[in-house]
């Protein structure tokens, strides 16, 4: 077939545009900019057009989008003018994973982490919402088995067309909550549809939404607080490690620090467990070396190290920012400075109280002008809330080396090139930080 993608350049879409190239269709897409995705798929041979064009649309048999494309969008008005048809990503997973035997990761935080785990010990194609480094990218393929590892995405209701053979839920802590129009009922029904719709399931039984399923879905329950001990953050080649013990499974090496990687990786060693031996998940286990942009190392020297992470919601930077204390502490740092690019003005507003106890213990907190998303600005009085810590209101951040810049008006107002520097965010953060900006 030939199927265009529209908005080809964000990360779920060009996961399935990448899946469905390796499949044998032609593939071509488009997107408002240029990203290091776009580039990154035309060396793999997709056409990528900029920006969106009605001129993209030729004879394609089928075009996808993204949730965020509209309706006036001029590629879906002429695909539509041609007869072409037209699903939204969430309609299309129902035709692309109908024959795969999929295990679909859900969860407001943790799914790339916990899927990248899952797919470093089972063999099979995966589909993840960010980059693995094990193998470099966010899609693996292997024509050898129907096995699919998959990112499941609840914030346009789309996990339930993933065609689950086992369901794996880390969390379901309410996210994403204007796709369900503020509806809590609406959104944990669909929860419940995407778990019952898996004859394996793999849950966590101390989420307080998923708990209340205890007695009524049978599934492997994980108890982290009693599940999983022994938990310890150790050095491996420099590298961070959680070690734990798994109920009567014994003790696993998983890349990362903190008590959320851990139960990231109980969750996937369990789903694994179905249809593999304990020690081969053992071993396997190891092969996972972190995902990009999740507590991901861009810069080490003998007195600094520079981390990007993508926590934008506050359940998120809290977890990174305690597993980032325990890594300051083994590596003898004492000052530890945080950038934060606040993502989308509704969730920062939304849980702005939230956002400013999780940055407890920084030393230095640096602000970046909101990343909108396509939002419509809103005031927010980040001097004020935030007034508690050592602040500095920024513009941007630049790098050469292993020190970074912090710009206000064009100005450097700050150098930072000793101790522990992490920045979070989804925005473009990541390029900055990085020095691609």
């Amino acid at each position: 077939m030939k199927i265009h993608f529209i908005g080809i350049g964000g990360i779920g879409i060009s996961g399935l545009a990448q899946y469905m190239h390796f499949q044998g269709h032609e593939i071509s897409g488009s997107d408002i900019a240029e990203t290091i995705i776009t580039k990154k798929l035309r060396e793999i041979g997709i056409s990528v057009t900029i920006p969106h064009n009605a001129s993209s649309i030729t004879d394609q048999d089928l075009v996808i989008h993204s949730a965020i494309i509209r309706p006036d969008n001029p590629e879906i008005v002429e695909a539509k003018t041609k007869g072409i048809k037209v699903l939204a990503r969430r309609e299309a997973l129902l035709q692309i994973l109908n024959t795969s035997k999929v295990y679909a990761v859900a969860g407001a935080h943790g799914k790339s982490t916990t899927t990248a785990i899952l797919t470093a010990i089972m063999n099979g194609s995966a589909i993840i919402g960010a980059e693995s480094k094990a193998f470099g990218s966010n899609v693996r393929y292997n024509e050898k088995t129907d096995v699919m590892l998959f990112e499941a995405d609840e914030s346009d209701g789309s996990f339930i067309n993933s065609n689950p053979h086992c369901a794996i839920v880390i969390n379901a802590e309410p996210e994403h909550m204007e796709y369900y129009d503020y509806n809590y009922e609406l959104f944990y029904d669909s929860y419940k549809t995407f778990i019952k719709s898996a004859p394996c399931r793999v849950l966590n039984a101390e989420d307080p939404f998923l708990s209340t399923l205890i007695n009524e879905i049978d599934a492997t329950w994980l108890y982290p607080s009693k599940d999983i001990t022994n938990i310890e953050f150790v050095l491996i080649d420099d590298e961070p490690h959680t070690r734990f013990t798994l109920k009567n499974l014994g003790s696993f090496d998983v890349w990362g620090f903190g008590k959320h990687i851990a139960l990231d990786a109980a969750l996937a060693i369990l789903a694994a467990h179905e249809s593999m031996n304990i020690e081969e998940i053992r071993k396997k286990t190891l092969n996972f070396k972190g995902i990009k942009k999740r507590f991901d190392i861009v810069g080490s020297e003998k007195d600094s190290v520079i981390i990007d992470d993508y926590g934008h919601h506050p359940t998120e930077i809290k977890a990174t920012f305690e597993s980032v204390k325990e890594y300051a502490l083994l590596k003898g740092f004492d000052q530890i400075t945080a950038i934060w690019q606040p993502h989308k003005y509704s969730r920062t507003i939304d849980n702005l109280e939230e956002f400013i106890k999780c940055f407890e213990g920084v030393g230095e907190l640096v602000i970046l002008p909101v990343w909108s998303a396509g939002e419509s600005s809103r005031d927010i009085d980040f001097k004020e809330k935030f007034k508690k810590y050592n602040l500095i209101i920024a513009d941007n951040i630049t790098r050469a080396n292993n020190t970074i810049s912090v710009i206000k008006n064009k100005e450097t107002l700050k150098i930072l090139n000793k101790g522990l520097i992490i920045g979070f965010g989804a925005g473009d953060l990541t390029y900055q930080i990085r020095g691609t900006a």
